[in-house]
């Protein structure tokens, strides 16, 4: 099996008529080594199935799928999805059965427009305008998932692993926390992409674990979490004001979670915001 290379990934690209587009945030990695270092700290097992989000022109794919037992490229753009079983065909053809390409938006593509074997890993590198509902919309749709690693802006890396008192904790922490311990897994840099982004990226990568004990659903808590940082400069008191109907009411409720009315969201745990949810007048 042979990876593709920077000349070939230009080829391709220049013979599909395929010009990567901000639009769909698309940077094509060219180096070899970045993709065996994804899979390398992707610390898959060869029974794992792999979904990969925005394939490409299949650059990452060609280095998974002789480590797993299949991978599930979800490709939204039509030309790169039908070129990909080809490329492989052409450069690992022992494997090109491990491999089914599904036509789909990775924010709406549902378990049923996948193979019956679930995945029980995503690794992928993300469009960078989307990559935070995504991997949020996977893991509330594939409960099989039990390891993630992305490559996504380095500033959306740091707010997905991001603890509670920093100052880049937010939404997208909280919420990644509900299904993840989340963790940075390295930078990444510019020179490994094509076209080269203005941006650098870095590596996330999140162990599937048990959400919080409580009787809220996930919706009702991810309510609480969008109403705390709407107004993040706001202590938490007027912050829920909305959401509980009235100051008063938000402080009640705060006071019955055990969290100090006049703290900031972003000092609070998933299991803080799940506790505050219990405790909605």
């Amino acid at each position: 099996m042979s990876l593709l290379g920077p000349v070939e990934i230009r080829e391709l690209a220049q013979r599909l008529d395929v010009r990567p587009t901000k639009r769909l945030g698309q940077n094509f990695v060219i180096d070899g080594g970045t993709v065996r270092r994804i899979v390398r700290t992707a610390e898959l097992h060869p029974d794992d199935v792999v979904i990969e989000v925005g394939p490409g022109l299949g650059s990452l794919t060609l280095a998974l799928l002789p480590e797993v037992r299949a991978v599930v490229a979800v490709e939204i753009d039509p030309v790169l999805a039908g070129q990909l079983p080809l490329t492989v065909a052409e450069h690992a053809p022992e494997l090109a059965d491990r491999l089914t390409v599904v036509r789909a938006d990775a924010m709406r593509v549902t378990a049923e427009e996948l193979p019956e074997e679930l995945p029980t890993a995503l690794v992928a590198n993300l469009p960078y305008n989307v990559s935070v509902p995504v991997v949020l919309h996977l893991l509330q749709t594939l409960p099989s998932l039990r390891n993630v690693l992305v490559m996504v802006q380095s500033e959306v890396a740091d707010r997905l692993a991001a603890a509670p008192g920093s100052k880049v904790y937010g939404v997208p922490s909280v919420k990644a926390a509900w299904y993840a311990d989340v963790r940075r897994a390295g930078p990444v840099g510019r020179t490994v992409f094509w076209p080269v982004p203005n941006v650098d990226s870095g590596l996330v990568a999140m162990a599937r674990r048990e959400p919080p004990a409580t009787s809220a659903a996930r919706e009702e808590v991810f309510a609480v979490v969008d109403a705390a940082f709407a107004q993040r400069r706001k202590t938490l008191r007027a912050a829920l004001a909305s959401w509980a109907g009235t100051a008063a009411a938000a402080e009640v409720a705060l006071r019955a979670a055990g969290v100090d009315p006049s703290a900031r969201g972003e000092q609070l745990t998933i299991e803080d915001f799940a506790r505050i949810a219990e405790n909605k007048p």
